[in-house]
């Protein structure tokens, strides 16, 4: 295998957690599930904003480094590729939409302490979608807390996500992902699996599903 850390990122619904799952299946990897459900102060972010914005994302990196470093630090013999369905610079693209901005330079210096601390992936993986299609899945998920999600919300995460997926010298493969059923398409699938055993320079590539 060309990589031994490959993560999913990608704006709320987008389909991240169903493609890791069926990519840890068939490299019979690893895998890194965010456990986002956990977190008491979400719901309560969904309903006010502005109150929780930043418990909640706080919360959120508190969490995400404990899981990263504790999975990434133990040596798996019979496994030699890890696969996560979050990227942990997610926690400050949030967080940069969320908190005013004197609440965001503080996270940012509690980010950037951690953020060095831990190995960063070999391949990122960008599932990019219109916000009607995120709209359409978050529903169908049926998640409670998520279902009152703004759409101008998804729109400035998904404006910050782009503007660091161009920025980053990250190995990155960019999947459009608006016509993506991975659950019911094998080919589309196959067309993942077939570009991850690709070697990539540092940059971007795109990836078109038929």
């Amino acid at each position: 295998m060309l990589y031994q850390f490959i993560t999913i990122e990608g704006n709320i619904g987008a389909g991240k957690t169903t493609l890791a799952q069926l990519l840890s299946r068939h490299f019979k990897s690893r895998l890194i599930l965010e456990e986002f459900a956990d977190n008491p102060f979400l719901p309560k972010f969904y309903e006010n904003p502005s109150q929780y914005a930043f418990p909640v994302e706080l919360f959120f990196m508190a969490e995400r480094y404990k899981q990263l470093k504790e999975m990434l630090q133990q040596q798996d013999l019979f496994k030699e590729l890890t696969i996560s369905d979050y990227l942990f610079t997610k926690c400050l693209l949030f967080a940069k939409v969320t908190l005013p901005e004197d609440e965001f330079r503080l996270y940012q210096r509690l980010f950037d302490i951690i953020h060095q601390q831990l190995l960063q992936p070999d391949l990122l993986i960008y599932l990019q979608a219109p916000v009607s299609k995120l709209q359409q899945n978050i529903r169908k998920r049926n998640r409670p807390y998520e279902q009152n999600i703004k759409e101008e919300y998804l729109e400035r995460l998904q404006e910050t996500y782009g503007s660091y997926i161009r920025q980053q010298p990250v190995r990155t493969l960019i999947v459009d992902v608006a016509n993506a059923d991975f659950l019911h398409n094998d080919s589309q699938l196959q067309a993942i699996i077939e570009a991850i055993e690709k070697p990539y320079p540092i940059g971007l590539h795109h990836i078109q599903l038929s």
